[in-house]
């Protein structure tokens, strides 16, 4: 991810991904929940974009049951949360009609435009501030800017499946990615594949 700003959790998901080709041949996508920013890769792991974005208002890493039953107006502010792990996103429709990228559907977890529900939230000026702070506003749906998710988003899951890679931030990197390793070690630092740039 050279010329892009990452944390090493990120880097080293997708390194391991790029390497291992867990992705299958398909576009991935890595959030990285600790710094609430979303990098989009295409099938052959090269960065096609990145930024910043709004998540659940809860810290945690694991969905209530049957949170995806409930009527929004009945999910509890502990349970606000975006789940980490693995999952096959797909592009899909909520029940609002509009176009989205679920993430969890049994959870009703998706990543879909900002919306300006509430003008309190502020959600538009969480974006746009330089902090991470202010960016867990979501009953657990990862937010993206408008024109990132219509130019890079949408086109990428356009008809398709892709994978999404959420990192944690309770839990260890290693207890929700078991599989994961750093090509670094594994071919040593000489050896190692090269990174991805971005385009």
């Amino acid at each position: 991810m050279r010329g892009e700003s990452a944390s090493p959790d990120a880097r080293y998901i997708a390194n391991w991904v790029a390497d291992s080709g867990d992705n299958r041949n398909l576009s991935f996508v890595i959030i990285d929940k600790k710094n609430t920013k979303v990098f989009v890769f295409d099938a052959s792991a090269k960065l096609v974009g990145a930024t910043p974005v709004l998540l659940g208002a809860k810290v945690g890493d694991d969905s209530v049951l049957g949170i995806g039953q409930k009527k929004i107006a009945d999910v509890l502010p502990e349970e606000r949360t975006t789940p980490a792990g693995r999952f096959m996103g797909e592009p899909g429709r909520n029940l609002s009609g509009e176009n989205v990228v679920w993430v969890d559907y049994d959870a009703a977890v998706s990543m879909h435009r900002v919306r300006i529900v509430d003008p309190k939230e502020r959600r538009l000026e969480r974006l746009a501030s330089p902090t991470t702070a202010d960016n867990r506003i979501s009953y657990g749906c990862v937010n993206v800017p408008i024109p990132f998710f219509e130019k890079v988003l949408a086109p990428v899951f356009n008809k398709s499946y892709g994978v999404v890679y959420v990192l944690p931030e309770e839990r260890q990197l290693a207890e929700i990615f078991a599989s994961a390793y750093d090509p670094a070690e594994k071919y040593g630092q000489a050896r190692a594949p090269a990174t991805f740039a971005a385009r």
